[in-house]
């Protein structure tokens, strides 16, 4: 469902090839090399209709109970909510859309995408925005806090919480911008490779926009967000260890180093998996058809474990943000 595979959704307009569920079929017709060979997936469907499931079903049930309670938290709070509070609201907000839309991808690895055209666009499209919606938080959470810390400067004024939100709807409306080919090329439609099995995916007019795609996917989707958190907290991690190392600090240093860690152990072996996809369905090849096959099943099964562990994240970012505490200033 992620978005390359079957609802090679997220990857695939991002070129989530396996973002979707992996399963979003990044390009209807991945399988198929330059000669006309279709590769059957049956050994990736079995898998993805077990481990797909399960996975998500975890992580709904435990994503939704723990967004839940910093939501309820930060609705206590409302008049006296900071800069952080109010990015951190935001995140929650998205990842608990994005995690709403995860028993749709699970539903479609077992009996196929039986919801329509319609629902497919609108899901596959509310998976995308709150995706990237929720890297981008994680970012100006990343931000604020290197202002506010290492230079003591605040990115807002504090006393106008109404800024702060003007500026998250900023980042929704341009989410919604990115999402716009997925209401464009999102099609249910019939896989020969899975049965005929019918199936959410992006029908894209060229193979060039499905290399655009999955460019702009690693690049704001992974590879700026990445290089903003590693920037940030590194230089506050610097600053907290010249200070007194009090238990407040210490406490700080752990957050620092498991937020940057959650993220990288979250998304990174996807996108490693992405890139090695996006070779292999570009690569001319000399090897036999069944090597071939092989190989096809092998990077459908990656690309649905790793992408299905990118989704998990939405679970942990509450716990570190919310109940660990940021407030280390």
């Amino acid at each position: 469902m992620d978005v390359d595979k079957k609802v090679t959704f997220m990857m695939e307009d991002f070129y989530f090839t396996a973002d979707y569920n992996e399963n979003y079929s990044e390009s209807y017709e991945d399988g198929c090399c330059g000669e006309g060979l279709v590769c059957d997936q049956e050994s990736s469907m079995h898998f993805d209709s077990i481990f797909i499931p399960v996975l998500y079903s975890l992580a709904l049930v435990v994503g939704l109970v723990g967004n839940g309670l910093v939501l309820v938290v930060m609705w206590k709070k409302r008049v006296s909510l900071n800069v952080t509070d109010i990015f951190i609201l935001h995140l929650c907000l998205a990842d608990t859309l994005l995690l709403l839309t995860l028993p749709f991808w699970a539903v479609e690895a077992v009996k196929g995408w039986i919801f329509g055209t319609a629902l497919c666009k609108m899901n596959g499209a509310l998976f995308k925005i709150n995706f990237y919606c929720g890297i981008f938080m994680l970012s100006c959470i990343s931000l604020d806090r290197y202002l506010s810390i290492v230079h003591a400067v605040q990115m807002f004024t504090r006393k106008k919480p109404t800024v702060i939100h003007c500026c998250c709807l900023m980042v929704w409306l341009f989410c919604l911008l990115l999402s716009i080919p997925d209401w464009i090329f999102l099609e249910a439609v019939k896989d020969s490779r899975s049965q005929d099995k019918i199936e959410c995916v992006l029908l894209y007019p060229s193979d060039s926009w499905h290399l655009y795609s999955r460019l702009l996917y690693h690049i704001l989707g992974f590879a700026l967000p990445a290089l903003m958190m590693l920037f940030c907290y590194s230089c506050i991690l610097l600053r907290v260890r010249r200070g007194s190392q009090g238990m407040q600090k210490k406490r700080a240093i752990r957050v620092i180093v498991a937020l940057v860690l959650a993220f990288f152990i979250s998304w990174t072996p996807y996108n490693i998996t992405l890139i090695f996809d996006t070779i292999h369905n570009n690569e001319i090849f000399n090897s036999s058809n069944q090597t071939f096959c092989h190989s096809t099943t092998a990077l459908d099964i990656a690309l649905t474990i790793t992408s299905t562990l990118g989704h998990l994240h939405c679970c942990v970012t509450p716990v570190l943000y919310g109940f660990v505490g940021m407030k280390f200033i």
